[in-house]
């Protein structure tokens, strides 16, 4: 089992969107999937159909009183399974830290479902916060998307910083530039200068479209109501990196 954060300190850059086309993706593609939303905002939960509610709330999920197996509810799409968020999520933090070795938590969570599932998307809330790093250490893959703004390379090098001097080795920092606009030249020559700086950045780049905010009107994946288009082969060509790296 692969586990795969799509994480970034900064939001408002796709996060939720890449995380829910590549669990779909992934689905289609065989792989037995199953998409954690970590967001008190619920975004995946809500793309997907699912009713935002966790019977017990976070203090029971994290306590270990509600197994994983009994929160977990299809999704419209074959091999894709969803465990939702609801509100309650905005206390992860103060719930996680009233338990022993909270880093760990989400990662003991998870085992009792690692061999039902092929890939574990998570979607992660934006912030650095002790919920963070339980998704780190849980985490096999931390997909990160950044648009080509100051502010996002910003962040991006914080984010480096912090898994460096965490000693973070097992996990694999995937960048990738997100909601780009090749019209701007400012986007343009922010991503061609960091291609050059930072070879460990992928080389899929996901554009700023109209289909992708169609998403939140059809509440589904791109691929569930259009068959090619330019975020398509995007995020296609983003999950072909994502299997590379999954070897």
């Amino acid at each position: 089992m692969t586990v795969i954060a799509a994480y970034s300190i900064k939001g408002g850059v796709g996060k939720t969107s890449t995380a829910v086309n590549l669990a779909y993706l992934a689905a289609n593609s065989g792989y037995k999937t199953l998409i954690w939303d970590l967001d008190p905002q619920g975004a995946s939960t809500f793309y997907f159909r699912i009713k935002p509610k966790v019977k017990g709330g976070s203090k029971k999920l994290i306590a270990g009183e509600r197994d994983l197996d009994g929160l977990i509810k299809g999704s419209d799409f074959a091999n894709l399974d969803v465990l939702p968020a609801d509100f309650s999520f905005r206390n992860l933090d103060l719930v996680l830290d009233s338990r022993k070795k909270p880093k760990q938590r989400l990662e003991k969570l998870l085992k009792p479902v690692d061999k039902e599932y092929d890939l574990i998307v998570l979607d992660c809330p934006p912030n650095i916060s002790l919920l963070s790093e339980a998704v780190f250490a849980a985490s096999d893959i931390l997909l990160s998307p950044i648009i080509p703004t100051t502010l996002s390379l910003r962040t991006l090098e914080q984010l480096k910083k912090f898994i460096k001097d965490n000693k973070l080795e097992h996990l694999k920092l995937a960048p990738f530039f997100s909601m780009t606009d090749r019209r701007k030249k400012m986007h343009r020559d922010i991503m061609q200068s960091l291609f050059d700086e930072h070879p460990d950045l992928l080389q899929s780049a996901v554009p700023y479209a109209s289909d992708i905010e169609r998403m939140g009107l059809e509440r589904m994946p791109l691929g569930g109501f259009i068959n090619k288009s330019r975020s398509t082969d995007a995020y296609q060509a983003l999950w072909r990196e994502l299997q590379d790296l999954m070897e």
